[in-house]
Formats: structure tokens, C-alpha cells, sequence
């Protein structure tokens, strides 16, 4: 494979994104690659291609398999392991939907709760901190339930929904 410049600015300004979204950029540049290339890679080309040391690419190879991103396969005749991502932008989009959620706001819904029945039957913390708590804790409830309705929407009735846009904000608005 041969990364033309084009290629290689994709790639190079995936890795700056994915430092924006708290990813390493390594792992955003191995992502980016594999999903533009036109077949599985293994860890030597990768190195190869993007220059990155060949531990920093068996690192990030792992993380991306751990958020299922990127999936492992062997090929016939060949005893290494070969690396594939996923194709579909809206998939990929559900995946780290999916694995931000399971990191990031369950974690953080379990730590509300927790505050807030705690919060309850105590007598030092503020009554204002104390709704405060509640607030976020059914603010965060009320995000996580239209996650799992709009997880459950099919793809096309997604798209058709992104699509109407702020159409719908006028809609419901009558």
C-alpha cells in the first residue's frame, strides 16, 4: 500500500482530532489508515506507513480492538495478524456512542445516584447542592433514555431524521 498526499494529510489530520477527542493520536492514525486501506494491514506495514514504533502500534491496535473499531483477522498463508476497520461511518459512529457511554456517563450516572441518595438523609450538604444534584442526575437520566430509544432507530429513519434538521424544531413548535 502506498499512502499518496492526500492520504497522508487524512491521516495526519485524524490523529490531530482524535487529540481533541481525548484519543491518543497514534491510535487515531492507525484508525484513519486502516479505514482508508483497501485491505487488512498488519503491524509491520503499519509501522512502515506511518512511521510509528512498533510497540506504540501494538498498543494502539489493542485499544482500538477494545472499542471495536478495528478487528483482527488471519489470512491464508500468512501467520500474522492482520487489521481491518470498520467501513461504515454511521457503524463506526454507533461504536463510539456506544463505548463513550459505557465509559464515560454510565460511571457517572452510577456517582449521582449514589450522591444523591446519600445527599438525602444528609443534614451538612446545602439544600441548593443538593437539587443541583438532582438536576444533573435527571439531566444525565433523562440523555441516557433517549440514547437507548435513538440506538434502537433504524439507520435509514436516522439519516431521515438528520436530515429534516431544524424542520423538525418548526414542526414541534406549532
Amino acid at each position: 500500500m502506498q499512502l499518496t498526499p492526500v492520504m497522508q494529510r487524512y491521516v495526519l489530520h485524524w490523529g490531530e482530532m482524535g487529540q481533541r477527542w481525548g484519543v491518543n493520536r497514534s491510535v487515531a492514525q492507525i484508525h484513519a489508515l486502516l479505514y482508508l486501506a483497501d485491505r487488512p494491514l498488519n503491524a509491520e506495514e503499519i509501522v512502515e506507513l506511518l512511521g510509528i514504533a512498533r510497540s506504540n502500534v501494538s498498543t494502539s491496535l489493542k485499544e482500538l480492538q477494545g472499542w471495536e473499531l478495528v478487528r483482527m483477522l488471519h489470512l491464508p498463508g500468512d501467520r500474522r495478524d492482520h487489521f481491518e476497520a470498520k467501513q461504515d461511518p454511521w457503524d463506526m459512529l454507533m461504536t463510539v456512542v456506544e463505548g463513550r457511554k459505557r465509559r464515560e456517563i454510565d460511571p457517572t450516572l452510577e456517582m449521582l445516584r449514589a450522591c444523591v441518595a446519600e445527599a438525602e438523609n444528609d443534614k451538612v450538604t446545602p439544600t441548593d447542592v443538593k437539587a443541583k444534584m438532582v438536576a444533573m442526575k435527571s439531566f444525565m437520566e433523562e440523555l441516557t433514555g433517549w440514547y437507548e430509544q435513538m440506538r434502537d432507530v433504524p439507520q435509514p429513519v436516522l439519516r431521515k431524521l438528520l436530515s429534516l434538521g431544524a424542520k423538525i424544531t418548526a414542526f414541534l413548535a406549532r
